[in-house]
């Protein structure tokens, strides 16, 4: 062969030695195109090109539609305010950072993929609930409450009017069967509907069950009912992001057959995305949930914040030449003098009684027994409760014998000398949060209950109880089992190894508050003005300016009440999706601002 014949085939090589070098150099500068993501569109599919999928809370921007990085950042940089955007499976989060570090960050979550070739449907459904599409405004409700309450950015109100018809998104929900609640959902996305995924992928958001919720298992059944969902849609794997720490949703997600895959999100930095990218605050993570949150809610105001001993939930802060030192709730603003009425209950009443408030006839445990056995027949039942204490230590309801009597008489006194006798008040445990006078919140507080298997001893069910309560408090809310517990199953002709029947439900203690296993429940929409009036009233005579106001009610709509205690440091954490840690450092630095609205 000559030098002549030889040419034309050099040169026919080297333009595909160079396509091929060209075309991998490309895909890995584009933002899918790292190992592990999934396959681009073709030129045929520019419709399908910049996918961002509004979701109400923010989008998602699936970063294998986009053909270059500067297209992905432009469109993240076209967040809306109060949302958060997600660019999702990131194959080279790595050069897509570099190129705008201010502006950026990678989400420290991981991505897992279930293949839905091989899952296979199994596993109980949770009892005492039905898991179902998506399909009203009630849905709708309650879908942004299960978000607000467990900490997530919620969708905008008008936003669910329109998803009927969206074919890629699916929502389910799960509605309790007794109250109709909606107490759990999750939302699928369809790859291959939203924009010809070549490898028809799918994608699981925001899993979300209520923290209150009694049913055990209802997460593990929204997950089962949505890869079922897709797998029989034909599509071939339903892939999710959690974040690293996130360890009981990986347990969760591992034992249905998810497996990481080396797939990233990035997102930009926000005021919602702050604890994600800014550094920490020395002591922030072991602040308990009530501390946690008024301290996210300064930094996103600017104020400085300096936890000064975070096992007790003390913080400082500081902005504009004023500082203010805080245990949660409680700060210099309160006086000694308005801590220390609230803090002895028997002074508690006199104030409010001398506020025209309607209290409960008291008697102390240290009169004479003839004296208490003539209280507890002319009232019939009785609560005991410690003068001093809190967080419903020592504190026993319906009391109605003797013998309970003073069983309950010598609980309470070990919390503190002097105990407290009560005419009891048939009805709710409401909590109003005063903060500046005025009313920012109005809750039910309901008192622990479980639900039978047909199974289980009530000791293991008050046990699962307990520890999905403490789970969704970040540990502050735990069903005791102690005289109270016993006492209170004993009336109702059960103990500790009494098995219940599947779907029965029963009180284990009669006590409402959080900290003892109860559950929260707002109702600031629906409380009657009465009520709202009653407790400004009482805070304005202990002159306390954040307060948390007790009342036992029939029904919060309506004005009967009377009166049970004053917090000088009530938890703002459970009333979501009340502003109660806005209004608290509004009342604490009145010229404060936050640089976006807050949506946790």
């Amino acid at each position: 062969m000559s030098k002549a014949e030889k040419k034309p085939l050099g040169q026919s090589r080297k333009p595909r030695r160079g396509n091929a070098l060209s075309h991998r150099l490309t895909r890995l500068r584009t933002p899918g195109g790292g190992q592990g993501s999934t396959p681009r569109l073709s030129d045929a599919d520019a419709q399908n090109r910049n996918i961002a999928l509004d979701c109400g809370w923010g989008r998602l921007l699936f970063t294998p539609t986009f053909d270059r990085y500067q297209d992905l950042l432009d469109a993240l940089r076209e967040e809306a305010p109060d949302t958060r955007d997600i660019a999702f499976h990131v194959g080279d989060p790595h050069v897509l950072l570099a190129q705008a570090p201010q502006e950026i960050f990678l989400d420290p979550s991981h991505t897992f993929r279930l293949d839905l070739s091989t899952y296979r449907a199994g596993g109980r459904r949770p009892k005492g609930v039905t898991i179902r599409r998506f399909s009203s405004e009630s849905d709708a409700a309650g879908i942004n409450a299960v978000y607000a309450n467990c900490g997530m950015v919620q969708v905008r109100e008008d936003f669910f009017a329109g998803e009927r018809d969206n074919r890629p998104v699916t929502y389910f929900v799960a509605q309790d069967d007794l109250t109709g609640e909606i107490v759990g959902t999750v939302t699928g996305i369809d790859h291959h509907r939203l924009f010809d995924d070549p490898e028809r992928g799918a994608s699981l958001w925001c899993l979300a069950v209520h923290p209150q919720a009694r049913q055990p298992g209802i997460g593990e059944g929204l997950v089962r009912i949505l890869a079922e969902h897709f797998h029989a849609r034909g599509l071939a794997y339903l892939d999710l992001s959690v974040l690293h720490d996130n360890d009981k949703a990986i347990g969760l997600y591992e034992k249905l057959g998810f497996r990481r895959v080396p797939l990233f999100a990035v997102k930009r930095k926000n005021a919602i995305n702050e604890k994600f990218f800014a550094q920490p605050i020395e002591g922030y993570e072991a602040l308990n949930p009530y501390a946690r949150l008024i301290v996210d809610e300064a930094l996103r105001r600017g104020i400085h914040v300096e936890v000064t001993d975070p096992e007790g939930g003390f913080f400082r802060l500081n902005h504009g030449g004023r500082s203010i030192h805080c245990r949660e709730s409680l700060s210099d603003l309160t006086s000694s003098v308005a801590m220390s009425i609230c803090d002895d209950k028997a002074v508690t009443r006199r104030f409010a009684e001398a506020a025209s408030l309607s209290v409960p006839a008291q008697l102390s445990a240290d009169a004479p027994d003839a004296d208490k056995q003539a209280f507890l027949e002319k009232h019939g039942k009785l609560v005991v409760k410690p003068a001093r204490g809190e967080q419903g230590r020592g504190i026993s309801v319906g009391i109605s014998t003797m013998d309970a009597l003073q069983a309950a008489i010598r609980q309470a006194r070990q919390v503190c000398d002097r105990v407290l006798l009560e005419a009891c008040f048939e009805g709710e445990d409401l909590r109003l949060v005063v903060i500046d006078y005025k009313l920012v919140a109005a809750a039910v507080r309901r008192p622990p209950r479980v639900v039978g298997d047909g199974r289980s001893p009530i000791r293991k069910l008050i046990d699962q109880q307990s520890r999905r309560r403490a789970a969704a408090t970040g540990g502050e809310s735990r069903i005791p089992v102690d005289a109270e517990t016993k006492r209170c199953l004993a009336e109702q002709d059960l103990d500790l190894d009494s098995v219940l029947e599947e779907g029965r439900e029963i009180t284990v203690r009669k006590a409402a508050n959080l900290h003892t296993g109860g559950t929260i429940h707002d109702v600031t929409a629906t409380v009657h003005p009465d009520l709202i009036d009653a407790a400004c009233r009482i805070a304005k005579a202990i002159k306390i300016p954040v307060v948390g106001i007790d009342f036992m009610v029939h029904d919060p709509g309506n004005p009967d009440y009377v009166f049970i205690e004053a917090n000088e440091r009530p938890g703002l954490a459970n009333h979501e999706p009340q502003p109660t840690a806005e209004s608290f450092i509004q009342l604490l630095f009145p010229g404060s601002r936050a640089r976006e609205r807050r949506i946790a």
